[in-house]
């Protein structure tokens, strides 16, 4: 598939990044293509000239990514990201490789790659009072105060148990490289269609992650007497109240990854990354 409408979408803060922003956007009209620039942090717009594209580009680090992904779930635009952050998990191109990168893009020579979505539905006093999606995770925690909650987790509608803890994460595939990680979760095969829970720090209770299919409800019932919150892909954050209860899911909109490379990709970065 040839694409001929590009969206690119830079970090506000990182000053390459809108200047690569820009020169890529004459680079593609000198092509024959249109292009449009913006913010990635500029949500509303990006959400709103959508229609205006066939593909995003982004530039900056893989939070730029997901911010990307999750502005614009259900537009069904694949995305290109130019790695200018640190770690670079989800980003297919250097800055220096993307000019000569363009040519693929018009001429449909590239695969595109599907990432597993969350949807979560924030309910209260037995009614949805926000809905979210997310690339990376959904994470019910404590506020500012090192202080444990207690969240009970519900998995189609069966109790698991209480874990008293300072937070618990439902993962993605994707995002088992990102704070699942850090919490001592395992590392899932991004191809994978599977939900993961993990405990962040669990007092007297069992540490380990459970992987689930992509089926699963997962509910988390907050209870606690101070600041909770729930964070989605570590950018949105939303306070909680005592006896809140966050329902996570498969989301039914995946994200989709423009790859210009071989498809075993993943395991190589993997160790590049990781070192």
């Amino acid at each position: 598939m040839s694409m001929k409408r590009f969206g690119l979408l830079h970090h506000p803060k990182i000053d390459e990044s809108r200047r690569l922003a820009q020169e890529t956007e004459l680079a593609l009209r000198h092509l024959g293509a249109s292009a449009w620039c913006t913010s990635a942090w500029e949500e509303a717009e990006v959400l709103e000239r959508s229609n205006e594209a066939d593909m995003l580009i982004t530039f900056g680090g893989d939070g730029t990514i997901v911010r990307t992904a999750r502005v614009t779930a259900g537009c069904n635009l694949p995305i290109l990201g130019v790695n200018l952050g640190r770690l670079g998990f989800l980003a297919e191109v250097q800055p220096w490789e993307l000019r000569d990168k363009l040519d693929l893009l018009l001429e449909g020579r590239f695969w595109l790659e599907e990432r597993l979505m969350l949807h979560a539905d924030l309910q209260r006093d037995g009614r949805v009072v926000q809905s979210f999606e997310a690339l990376n995770d959904v994470v019910v925690s404590r506020g500012r105060m090192a202080r444990v909650v207690r969240v009970d987790v519900y998995i189609n509608g069966q109790h698991l148990t209480q874990y008293v803890t300072d937070g618990v994460i439902v993962s993605t595939p994707t995002g088992s490289t990102a704070y699942a990680l850090a919490a001592g979760g395992p590392i899932l095969d991004p191809h994978l269609f599977n939900l993961l829970l993990k405990p962040i720090a669990p007092h007297l209770n069992v540490a380990s992650a459970l992987v689930l299919p992509r089926e699963a409800q997962v509910h988390l019932e907050l209870h606690t007497e101070y600041d909770s919150t729930c964070t989605v892909d570590g950018q949105v954050d939303v306070p909680l109240e005592n006896g809140d209860l966050v329902a996570v899911s498969a989301s039914r909109h995946v994200c989709h990854f423009v790859r210009l490379g071989d498809r075993n990709y993943f395991y190589r970065t993997l160790v590049e990354r990781l070192k």
